[in-house]
């Protein structure tokens, strides 16, 4: 998993957050723990030079189980798969596309914005914003919003790309900004959120955050429901707030960090909360999984499950990619567990999704894998590209949306 660590900058007299990542595969654990100790005695802020030498030395390899031959008992359909964007790979950016009235929009790293007919294909508009995209997109309100390493959120017309505002926050935004009556809800990595006016790009609120030294490579998206913004932190907290205020509604700590190291401590909810009937599902790191009462944030049920990647939902069960890349079916009312799913373990995979009768998510290697919802039993595998997928896959109606780490954008659906 990539880790994050933070420390504090100036530039110009301005301080601001600057997060380091690094892979905390075996080889660079100690390495971690140094930066920690160091950070925590010397004075002033940064790293020093010799630290950050050790620091970019060159990741070690990632080792994915091997698949095993399938005999597939569904066919998948291509629909159409293009090149849209240039690769996130190595910043570990979890690009997802958005899609809304038979339009899939998508963003890429070096800026450029496009919409694209889910079931022809074809291009609507392409904007390129020359700006160095790590969230996004959000839909709302007839606009596309993505945000920036830079610090920066844009506001796009949905109808033809148009740029209509441009707002400053705080640091980079990896999630996706997501609006509701009349306002933009943006999360940054300095664990601040941002309420921004959706018709004049200008600042309404913020709330702050304290951030852990140490945290996972990410930030979960805002989830709104109605003039709620459910926002998770780095510290296994969860908190609504008022949409047009930004006010505190409730908070929650769903994981209690334990241990004595800050690697033991880290109990992040990097992965999207999920809405379905007046009940949040969320998951932690080294944590919990959990169902907490919308109204107050109080727990219908937990269960002890590490995850980072995320969650999908139907009517009946929750499913759960943990930090093993098992995938769990839970009872959506009870937690109890309905099957678990080892044989695609250590391939980095992305949250579920749900799709008619089946489950999909992709891998470190561009696989998308369909999943039997009754007894999680592999159905199906299709490869997008050869490289990794690290968004969800996006499912409308019955299509299937992936987009790779490469740029590859692809649509697929369970033939007849």
């Amino acid at each position: 998993m990539w880790v994050r660590w933070g420390v504090c900058e100036r530039s110009g007299g301005r301080q601001r957050w600057a997060g380091r990542e690094r892979w905390a595969g075996s080889g660079s654990l100690w390495i971690l723990c140094i930066v920690l100790a160091l950070l925590t005695v010397l004075p002033g802020c940064g790293i020093p030079e010799y630290m950050s030498d050790l620091l970019e030395e060159e990741e070690p390899a990632q080792v994915p189980t091997p698949l095993q031959e399938l005999e597939p008992s569904i066919a998948i359909q291509e629909l159409w798969t293009d090149d849209v964007g240039e690769g996130t790979d190595a910043l570990f950016l979890k690009l997802a596309p958005a899609a809304a009235e038979g339009t899939v929009y998508v963003a890429d790293r070096e800026g450029t914005v496009s919409a694209i007919g889910i079931e022809s294909g074809d291009a609507l508009w392409e904007r390129d914003t020359d700006l160095p995209i790590s969230g996004g997109p959000g839909l709302g309100e007839g606009l596309v919003l993505v945000g920036t390493s830079d610090g920066e959120v844009l506001a796009l017309s949905q109808a033809d790309g148009s740029p209509v505002w441009t707002a400053a926050v705080s640091s980079e935004v990896l999630a996706p900004p997501r609006i509701e009556h009349g306002v933009a809800v943006v999360r940054t990595v300095d664990g601040k959120v941002f309420g921004i006016d959706a018709t004049a790009g200008t600042r309404v609120w913020v709330y702050d955050k304290q951030v852990p030294v140490l945290t996972l490579r990410g930030t979960s998206a805002p989830v709104l429901s109605e003039d709620l913004a459910i926002v998770g932190f780095d510290s296994g907290v969860l908190v609504a707030l008022e949409v047009k205020t930004g006010k505190p509604a409730w908070e929650v700590s769903v994981a209690q960090p334990h241990g004595r190291s800050d690697l033991e401590r880290m109990v992040d909810i990097d992965a999207e909360p999920i809405l379905y009937d007046d009940h949040l599902y969320v998951a932690t790191f080294q944590g919990r999984v959990a169902a907490l009462d919308l109204q107050n944030g109080e727990a219908v049920w937990d269960k002890t499950l590490s995850s980072y990647a995320g969650l999908g939902v139907d009517e009946d069960n929750l499913y759960v990619t943990d930090d093993r890349s098992h995938i769990w079916s839970l009872d959506r009312s009870t937690g109890s567990a309905n099957w678990e799913q080892e044989q695609l373990a250590g391939r980095a995979l992305t949250a579920p999704a749900r799709s008619g009768d089946y489950v999909v998510v992709g891998d470190v290697e561009g696989y998308l894998h369909w999943l039997s919802r009754e007894d999680g039993k592999l159905a199906a595998r299709v490869r997008l590209d050869d490289e990794r997928i690290m968004a969800a896959p996006l499912v409308v109606d019955d299509v299937v949306i992936a987009y790779s780490s490469g740029g590859t954008l692809g649509t697929y659906r369970v033939a007849p």
